[in-house]
């Protein structure tokens, strides 16, 4: 299997590639349109700021390739907030495939960033197969992705938002799947058999 994680200006691409090679996966990190556009899957990570992310996308066109792309896609953590159409963090214009708004954890009323374990319920789809509801992640950010139709994981933070959409071949999650042990381990290799 042919694996490709984007480049981008985003951290915690290392920490994925290191999780695919416990599942015997080897992996190739790029920014060329013709490798991501080959690869059998494609994982967008990211650990980051929302403007400068895509400033670098849409500096290298990176932006049209990954909307371009039709093999299964998964956003991880700000790879899967740069697939909304719109976030609140220094108002950035996203990718847009899909339709929501990312929006910041009220700090007035709220520890910001939500880090640590969290549980992710209203499990739906093939990425959560064999994966029990009311599971443990590891989540760390500040914004999150409305709950919506595309929605096929919830989390709660004194309001229930967007674990995990789903949207066509994009496959996304707000938690980090390279962090969250066996639960993410599963989860992983569940997109990978996708």
């Amino acid at each position: 299997m042919n694996v490709a994680i984007v480049k981008y200006n985003a951290g915690n691409i290392e920490s994925v590639k290191n999780a695919l090679n416990r599942l015997d996966v080897d992996s190739v990190v790029s920014d060329d349109a013709e490798i991501l556009k080959s690869a059998d899957k494609v994982i967008f990570p990211g650990v980051g700021e929302a403007s400068t992310a895509m400033e670098y996308l849409r500096e290298r066109r990176l932006d049209e390739v990954i909307k371009s792309l039709t093999q299964p896609v998964l956003g991880i953590c700000l790879g899967m907030q740069l697939l909304c159409n719109y976030s609140e963090e220094n108002d950035t214009k996203c990718l847009g495939l899909l339709p929501y708004k990312v929006r910041l954890f009220e700090p007035d009323k709220l520890k910001v960033p939500h880090m640590g374990w969290n549980t992710i319920s209203d499990l739906q789809g093939e990425l959560f197969e064999n994966v029990a509801d009311n599971s443990y992640v590891y989540f760390v950010h500040s914004f999150y992705v409305e709950d919506g139709i595309e929605t096929v994981a919830t989390c709660d933070y004194s309001l229930k938002f967007s674990a995990a959409i789903q949207y066509k071949n994009f496959y996304a999650v707000q938690f980090h799947t390279e962090k969250s042990g066996e639960v993410g381990e599963k989860i992983l290799a569940n997109f990978l058999r996708i």
